[in-house]
């Protein structure tokens, strides 16, 4: 769809709170695919898959991120 967001490495870890280590993990565990590329050859992947790796391994490890208001 031409509507998606697309997010590299580092805006996924900046968006979900966590580190660019812990989206690699992600895709080692099978929990976010890579979609595409960027121009400069940067892993790209749809906003809500990061979305629903976040929630997926939150969820498993107990902890799901609550922003304060």
């Amino acid at each position: 769809m031409e509507d998606e967001i697309w997010l590299t490495i580092r805006e996924a870890s900046d968006l979900t709170g966590v580190s660019p280590q812990t989206v690699y993990s992600w895709i080692r565990r099978g929990h976010l695919k890579v979609e595409g590329l960027d121009h400069r050859g940067q892993k790209l992947f749809r906003h809500l898959d990061v979305a629903r790796a976040e929630m997926a391994t939150r969820a498993k490890a107990g902890r799901v991120l609550v922003r304060a208001a």
